[in-house]
């Protein structure tokens, strides 16, 4: 392709920035291959205009919203909204988990999650939690019709979304968790590690302090 014809493919399509930054990321790199391997001369992509990265919107799911959704959804999609809101797993994560990444180590269970590009990041499971995983058996957790595979991820956010009324989607129970997480410990590389974040950035994107917290902060300098 040529960069008339990739400029031509990218502005065809209404992508958020952030997917926008990455599917050139994505082109630059590809090309760059291309060009490594003499299967192209030159790299149409790097001409391509640079997208700035979007700022921080972090939208953690109220309380209260996450209470009523809870209360109001069969125990399958509970157990599906939980994982995202309490384990801070992706719609994809929660669609392929399985019992064998469920394990024991000498403090308690833990969940070791497949998360993107097949990388594997371990998520400590509260004991209640992991009695609850454990009593489904073995083999996928939310098992296709036919059993012969599990539930896609768009299906899987689309039986979260359903509970959970307005803006607020599945996604964004992984921002509850962020913001709770670090309210927590105060430690934004462990927040970044339980969620599998490649980058701090990403992780800091998540989060939103407290109002409280903020206030406190500047009292407590001031006095």
């Amino acid at each position: 392709m040529t960069l008339v014809e990739l400029e031509a493919f990218c502005g065809a399509h209404d992508w958020a920035q952030e997917t926008r930054r990455g599917r050139r990321a994505s082109f630059v790199s590809f090309y760059g291959w291309g060009v490594l391997a003499r299967h192209v001369d030159e790299n149409p992509a790097a001409q391509l205009p640079r997208v700035s990265a979007s700022a921080p919107n972090p939208q953690p799911v109220p309380v209260r919203v996450y209470s009523a959704a809870v209360l109001e959804a069969t125990p399958r999609v509970r157990l599906m909204a939980r994982m995202a809101k309490e384990l801070g797993m992706r719609r994809t994560e929660v669609a392929t988990s399985h019992s064998r990444w469920i394990v024991e180590d000498l403090v308690g269970w833990s969940m070791r999650v497949v998360g993107k590009g097949g990388k594997v990041r371990e998520v400590p499971l509260p004991a209640d939690f992991a009695a609850e995983l454990l009593e489904l058996g073995p083999g996928y957790f939310f098992p296709s019709r036919h059993q012969s595979g599990h539930l896609t991820p768009a299906y899987v956010g689309k039986l979260v979304a359903a509970v959970l009324p307005g803006v607020w989607t599945m996604h964004k129970l992984r921002h509850t968790a962020a913001s709770e997480w670090h309210d927590v410990c105060g430690d934004l590389a462990v927040v970044q590690d339980l969620l599998g974040h490649a980058s701090p950035a990403t992780t800091r994107s998540y989060l939103k302090p407290k109002q409280s917290k903020l206030r406190a902060t500047v009292e407590a300098a001031a006095a």
